[in-house]
């Protein structure tokens, strides 16, 4: 009997592989741009778990770029400081004194943090910032609106202190990393044309860099199971919605806090000529690689046009009956 069960998980396995060729097949040398949020990097054995499947999709030949976040280490550091934090639509003010915490935070601590841990799980990682080779060029963010839910009064514009706005990406020093087979590890910070530091959104920076990159996708790896119609309810999981779709989702206030900035990337991410965002649970164990490799997936997929997907579709291109969906 043990020997049949053996030969069954044999079959099993092989059965696996066979069924991810295609996928591999259209995956091979494509740059997947994945942003780890700071939650994540918390837990460090989930973490490490996260990180082997980063290690998996680069031995299959995917050039993947990794953005992290930091926040809740921002938080807690400028706590220990005596600083107070304030978000305003699930974005962080940031003060001279807010900013060299999120400098400590995300481009000391939470970096190094991940490359230690990208070497235990496997991966030839190096780190960087926006700041490095001119990678990112930001300007400071002047006030802005707040954004308020539909009959509320407009109120005066927020000031978000050292928050820098993407004005161009210069990806050369990541695609030479890439080409040289390591993985990059992005922290979320820039400088304007005088150097002055600027802390920006990591979303918007892993968002940025896809559509800079050309990648085939771009993936959040959150602490929620994707994007939920009810925020406080888990079981609302919306498992696919393109961009229509996510509008309406923000009109009715299903969006909030932090998925706010999100749904902003993802839009810039689609609008920009990513094909697929991705959204998948950091905490379940190979989300990333169910979510990837399996048609029914995991968590929740973003694209353009629902009706596109479908290879029948006026315009659209044909693909494999198993594709049609989460390619």
């Amino acid at each position: 009997m043990k020997d049949v069960g053996q030969r069954s998980d044999r079959m099993t396995e092989v059965a696996g592989l066979k069924h991810a060729l295609p996928y591999l097949r259209l995956f091979q040398g494509k740059t997947f741009v994945v942003k780890l949020s700071g939650e994540a990097i918390e837990e460090e054995g989930r973490l490490v778990l996260f990180l082997e499947q980063i290690e998996v999709l680069h031995r299959l030949g995917i050039r993947v770029v990794l953005v992290h976040g930091g926040g809740p280490q921002t938080t807690e550091l400028a706590a220990r400081l005596g600083l107070a934090t304030q978000k305003i639509d699930g974005r962080r003010v940031t003060d001279a004194a807010t900013l060299e915490a999120a400098v400590m935070a995300m481009a000391g601590k939470v970096n190094t943090t991940l490359l230690a841990i990208c070497r235990r799980a496997g991966v030839a990682a190096v780190g960087l910032s926006g700041v490095d080779a001119g990678l990112i060029e930001a300007r400071k963010r002047p006030p802005v609106p707040a954004a308020h839910p539909v009959g509320v009064a407009d109120s005066p514009a927020v000031d978000y202190g050292f928050v820098g706005d993407v004005v161009a990406v210069n990806p050369r020093v990541v695609q030479k990393l890439l080409d040289d087979g390591y993985v990059p590890v992005v922290a979320p910070l820039a400088a304007d044309d005088t150097g002055a530091l600027l802390n920006i959104n990591a979303d918007t920076i892993a968002a940025e860099l896809a559509v800079a990159l050309g990648a085939e996708k771009l993936l959040f790896a959150v602490a929620v199971p994707g994007i939920l119609e009810r925020a406080d309810d888990p079981a609302s999981l919306v498992s696919l919605v393109d961009l229509p779709g996510l509008a309406g989702l923000e009109a009715r206030g299903s969006l909030t806090g932090g998925m706010l900035p999100k749904s902003k990337a993802i839009v810039r991410a689609l609008e920009g000529g990513v094909p697929r965002v991705h959204l998948v649970p950091f905490a379940v164990p190979d989300a990333l690689l169910v979510e990837l490799f399996t048609n029914e997936g995991i968590g929740t997929l973003v694209v353009p046009s629902i009706a596109a997907l479908h290879p029948a579709a006026p315009g659209a291109t044909a693909a494999p009956a198993e594709l049609v969906g989460r390619e």
